[in-house]
């Protein structure tokens, strides 16, 4: 039987009664999996790798090694949600390093956004390899795999093999989700206990705020762009409209352009707002967001966010525009 072929007698899991029995049915196949070795998961926050923890905590406990890599550009608060529900509130055996100089040095004075995304991915993997091989007694490598993952990548995902350890030490591979559709794992995740803050997540890319901080990287700007992104994540909470558009975000060009504060002239950046709704990712439409909000939200960003004087509203669909703007 072709294990990464989802069954078709398998029910859409969209009930907490569906969730549960998925879950004590994976939690024994983990235990019969695994037995009594280690298994090592790189835990980036997202929904798929948090509801893949959550879900081996409950079925080996601290067997399972969590590292969380902090590259310096997550959003506001994410790391530290991490920290809070994974050490904290689950008693996760959790590894935190925080990279941010490591990764913010690298990319320094680096614009062009392929070269910017190779570095962060491939200093990841670094790092990740780096704690990986001080860690001893590893058999397993689990994965947030999900469904569509196997689907895009025609049934053969590549997984490479974690550097920095023996050659012919090949890790077995854990992963509890594979089977499931997004939407499932969110409705899992919930079931797991996971805050709704973190199961209902929006899509975020790999190398974070590093393609949203558009051009070269500065600590200055990049700051900027992270309190004015939970400025408008926060805005759109309070009005609801976290549940009905897909992805929304703020990038910051490298440009200035001149304003007027305490009625002095000055320089600062655009913060760009990108709100649209999209099934598939392919394409994408954008959303109507009131301007009562719209002015809101910018009184807010340029009153309370040092560098920035100006903010945009994107009205591109995709195609044309790509979702993110690198």
């Amino acid at each position: 039987m072709d294990t990464n072929k989802r069954p078709e007698t398998m029910e859409r899991i969209a009930t907490k009664e569906l969730a549960d029995a998925f879950i004590a049915e994976q939690i024994a196949a983990v235990k019969e999996q695994v037995g009594d070795k280690k298994v090592l998961l790189a835990l980036s926050g997202g929904v798929d790798s948090s509801v893949v923890a959550a879900l081996l905590i409950k079925a080996i406990g601290k067997q399972l090694v969590c590292v969380h890599v902090n590259h310096g550009l997550m959003r506001k608060g994410e790391s530290e949600q991490v920290i809070e529900v994974f050490r904290n509130q689950l008693d996760a055996n959790l590894i935190y390093i925080d990279a941010t100089d490591r990764f913010l040095d690298l990319l320094k004075d680096v614009s062009e956004p392929e070269k910017k995304r190779k570095i962060i991915g491939g200093e990841f993997i670094k790092v990740f390899d780096e704690e990986a091989s001080k860690l001893e007694g590893i058999s397993f490598l689990a994965q947030g795999t999900i469904y569509p993952d196997i689907l895009e990548s025609d049934g053969v995902k590549a997984h490479h093999n974690v550097g920095g350890l023996p050659e012919d030490m090949q890790f077995e591979l854990v992963e509890p989700v594979k089977l499931l559709f997004k939407d499932e794992v969110r409705v899992v995740g919930k079931a797991l206990g996971l805050p709704a803050s973190m199961v209902d997540r929006q899509p975020f890319p790999g190398p974070g705020l590093g393609v949203r901080c558009l051009g070269a990287i500065t600590r200055d700007r990049l700051h900027a762009l992270r309190e004015a992104d939970a400025i408008l994540r926060e805005e759109f909470d309070n009005a609801g409209l976290n549940e009905k558009v897909w992805q929304y975000f703020i990038a910051v060009p490298d440009m200035k352009s001149v304003g007027v504060k305490n009625d002095k002239r000055y320089e600062g950046w655009p913060a760009i707002i990108r709100a649209v709704n999209t099934t598939d990712a392919m394409s994408a439409t954008i959303e109507e967001i009131p301007y009562a909000l719209l002015h809101k939200i910018t009184a807010r960003i340029t009153a309370e966010v040092e560098g920035i004087n100006r903010v945009l509203y994107d009205l591109t669909p995709k195609p044309v525009g790509t979702i993110e703007w690198e």
